[in-house]
């Protein structure tokens, strides 16, 4: 861990990724609250929830060449800035559709922003080191959470959205001080790569993700977690405030103590675990995900305490890093750097279209069985998709310290080893 945040250009970006999705985690907690709070509906709070995440399905294709085109770190300073832009209509407390207008433009930005990021990490650490890079962006990602969530539940119970509006620019505005000043290079710039026409070149980056056997596999588990991650988003805020009769606090403050699980995964991650094989974290990941989240949906009858609730929140929090962290590294060390930043934004698209098929699962049908029956069957689908990563055939890969890349500031000089 001290190697990794001995690399200045990657410790800049590790702290700037902490207050970015600090502020993140205060509009993915308050604004669903605040939709469910005006209409009452959780069809409703699952439209916004999509208006969320459809931009990343359609820009996915101009995301991805984005990303692999320009200066990431420059992409990320310049989507920060645009963040905060469209944000600033909350300020007055707005009406539910310009909510919906606010989201789906901050989903365009994070479409960019999330391949950029991601696409720059193996450049910075070496293709070896992404599983405990990985790992250890998930623990400013946990502890952004924690502090994120529960001060975008609390700032709206307390203050109102204007309250959240202006914390959320606040922290976001340190992310991009953070990101202004470009990363002292350290070697000479590898040649520019061929620029191909924006189609053609996610196109490319599409079949890297459906020719590559390795990826396949792990795009179909993909599917299912992302599945199960929508309907969450949708059924929580429902469970929360009303079956177990819970307040908008405590609804952040659950959404936030899965952050001191994260933790503990995170620094494993970075740490003991550093060479831990991505397949294994996404199967195992996803398998405790779905047996602890059907413990959680089936207690209410037996108990409805807050404190129960955040200890379990806490644990499911660890497999949660997990399969995140498996996901990534996968993608990292089977892609090549030219190709990192349209692949993983294929990969947040996909993301996207199954967590917007939960959504709007788990909002039409919420009605008419409860929310129990969902969560129940949401536990089940994470089950499904760890399943099929611990049981298929073939042993799990590690990656091998062989495959390191030689840093220079942006760029790589030398490609990454493949598998498939």
């Amino acid at each position: 861990m001290k190697q990794l945040l001995g690399v200045p250009a990657f410790a800049r970006l590790w702290v700037a990724a902490f207050f970015g999705e600090t502020a993140e985690w205060m509009l993915q907690v308050a604004l669903p609250v605040y939709v469910f709070q005006r209409t009452g509906s959780a069809a409703t709070t699952a439209l916004s929830i999509v208006l969320g995440l459809l931009p990343a399905v359609l820009l996915s294709p101009v995301a991805g060449v984005v990303a692999d085109r320009w200066n990431r770190r420059a992409v990320l300073f310049g989507v920060c800035l645009g963040l905060a832009a469209v944000a600033l209509p909350l300020l007055a407390e707005p009406g539910v559709p310009v909510v919906y207008a606010v989201m789906a433009a901050q989903a365009a930005l994070a479409s960019v922003f999330e391949p950029a990021r991601n696409a720059l990490v193996p450049e910075l650490v070496g293709v070896a080191e992404v599983t405990a890079a990985n790992g250890l962006m998930s623990v400013n990602g946990s502890v952004a959470r924690l502090a994120g969530g529960w001060a975008g539940g609390a700032l709206l119970g307390f203050g109102g959205l204007a309250d959240v509006i202006t914390g959320y620019l606040a922290v976001l505005a340190v992310a991009a001080a953070l990101l202004a000043k470009p990363f002292r290079r350290i070697a000479a710039p590898a040649p520019a790569a061929v620029r191909e026409p924006v189609v053609r070149a996610w196109l490319d980056g599409l079949r890297e993700l459906t020719h590559n056997r390795r990826l396949r596999r792990t795009g179909v588990a993909l599917v299912f977690t992302s599945l199960a991650q929508g309907m969450f988003l949708v059924l929580f805020v429902v469970y929360v405030l009303d079956v177990l009769g819970g307040s908008e606090a405590d609804a952040g403050l659950l959404r936030g103590v899965q952050a001191l699980g994260g933790l503990a995964a995170g620094f494993a991650l970075a740490t003991v675990a550093r060479r831990a094989a991505p397949a294994a974290l996404l199967g195992w990941g996803a398998l405790a995900l779905g047996l602890v989240s059907a413990v959680i949906w089936n207690l209410s009858p037996v108990t409805t305490a807050l404190g129960v609730y955040a200890g379990l929140f806490v644990v499911v929090g660890a497999p949660g890093v997990a399969v995140g962290a498996g996901v990534l590294s996968e993608i990292q060390i089977a892609v090549a750097p030219e190709r990192a930043g349209r692949v993983l934004s294929t990969t947040f698209a996909l993301i996207a279209l199954g967590t917007t098929a939960g959504a709007l699962l788990a909002g039409a049908l919420v009605a008419t069985t409860g929310p129990a029956v969902l969560l129940n069957v949401q536990a089940g689908v994470y089950v499904l998709a760890g399943a099929l990563m611990v049981f298929r055939k073939g042993r799990f890969r590690v990656a091998s310290p062989a495959a390191v890349v030689t840093v220079e500031g942006c760029r790589t000089s030398s490609p990454p080893a493949t598998s498939t």
